[in-house]
């Protein structure tokens, strides 16, 4: 069996050479065990079901999936699952991809003597590296489970890193310690919360994975101004869990649905992976589709067909369109009071029609009483993403 040691240098290795982790944060990852924050239950995806992974019953397995490239599920239906199986199950909180972790960190730009705010304590592994660098006393971790915050400080001291670990709801922030150098969360927002920017010192920075119901997966970094305001743009592409008060509804989309006689059926020549499938166009449509899930259904016993459905979780207004390879025309279906697949091919042409902007065009500007979203000149940034 291969020692933690082992993995946790073959890790860093790993994340060297990718690029991702940056010889200033090498010897944090060298000084943190990894495994020293997974719980003894973790949970796997048999590709069927969520089910349950005990190290007792297989330490080899367990250690392998602490120290693997992948996440770590650590909680489901916020620690009270009602059995084993994936049917109901709501992934909780995780550990993440190191790579992940490593991009994040370095997005943050901390400096000796920094003080950082962490939205999401989680395990605690995040925190232990931000101690690694910066010291214990400068890092302070909000998490609002009480069982996960208990379990993280267990671990933060047992590895040497007591930081001031805060059981709260993390969008308020924690003021007895503001103001920040640096916030960071490792839960993803809809709107950012203001008290994050109003406890950030100015000049200082707010890293946050953000998202909405059609697209998670962008990293934003916002430099905080002297009035109370926050601006910034896209730094990577990555998803998180939501922070708990700002959860997107389950979308669940049954399959019957499309039997429903009072759907408007037309046909599309617009591919449906060109507006779920791109992480730029996803984005762009996603700000100007509100409220709009989507979710990709398989086609039983049929290769490479797929249906994709755009849900209003909020209303009840549905579309599906129907890929089949080799076809140049696909199958819409549209019910509800919102024509949605016709919103979204609007805000797919608008977004070819400015020039297939990247995700980091869009400036997000945060205020006391709004969130602002506009396009801004491009960065030079992968050029190769303007492609559909």
């Amino acid at each position: 069996m291969t020692s933690p040691e082992e993995r946790l240098r073959s890790l860093a290795n790993e994340l060297t050479a990718s690029g991702e982790l940056t010889d200033d944060w090498l010897p944090a990852f060298l000084s943190v065990p990894r495994h020293a924050f997974i719980p003894e239950t973790i949970w796997q995806d048999s590709g069927q079901e969520l089910v349950p992974l005990r190290r007792v019953d297989d330490p080899d397995g367990w250690l392998a999936l602490a120290y693997g490239e992948d996440f770590v599920v650590t909680q489901v239906d916020d620690g009270a699952p009602l059995g084993p199986g994936l049917i109901g199950h709501v992934i909780s909180s995780s550990a993440s991809r190191p790579d992940v972790v490593a991009h994040m960190l370095a997005v943050l730009d901390v400096e000796a003597g920094m003080t950082v705010c962490e939205i999401g304590t989680g395990t605690g592994y995040n925190p232990a590296l931000l101690a690694a660098r910066l010291g214990a006393a400068n890092v302070t971790t909000i998490e609002i489970d009480p069982d996960l915050a208990a379990r993280a400080r267990r671990s933060l001291r047992a590895t040497g890193h007591d930081v001031t670990v805060v059981t709260g709801d993390g969008a308020l922030g924690y003021p007895p310690r503001a103001p920040y150098d640096r916030v960071i969360a490792t839960v993803s927002v809809q709107r950012v919360p203001h008290p994050w920017i109003a406890q950030t010192r100015p000049g200082g920075r707010v890293i946050s994975p953000w998202g909405n119901a059609y697209h998670n997966g962008a990293l934003l970094s916002l430099t905080v101004m002297g009035d109370g305001t926050a601006v910034g743009r896209v730094a990577g592409d990555m998803a998180f869990m939501w922070l708990r008060d700002q959860r997107v509804p389950r979308v669940p989309f049954d399959d019957a649905r499309c039997e429903d006689d009072t759907a408007a059926i037309t046909y599309t020549d617009v591919q449906p992976y060109h507006v779920v499938g791109n992480y730029h166009a996803s984005l762009a449509i996603s700000l100007r589709v509100p409220n709009c899930a989507n979710i990709y259904c398989p086609v039983d016993g049929c290769l490479g067909e797929y249906r994709v459905a755009f849900v209003d979780p909020l209303a009840d207004s549905w579309a599906t369109v129907h890929y089949r390879p080799g076809a140049d025309k696909y199958q819409v279906q549209q019910a509800g009071s919102r024509q949605l697949w016709t919103e979204v091919v609007t805000a797919y042409r608008y977004w070819r029609d400015v020039g297939s902007p990247t995700a980091d065009r869009w400036q997000i500007t945060v205020t006391p009483h709004q969130q602002l979203i506009e396009l801004a000149e491009p960065t030079g940034l992968d050029e190769d993403a303007k492609k559909p």
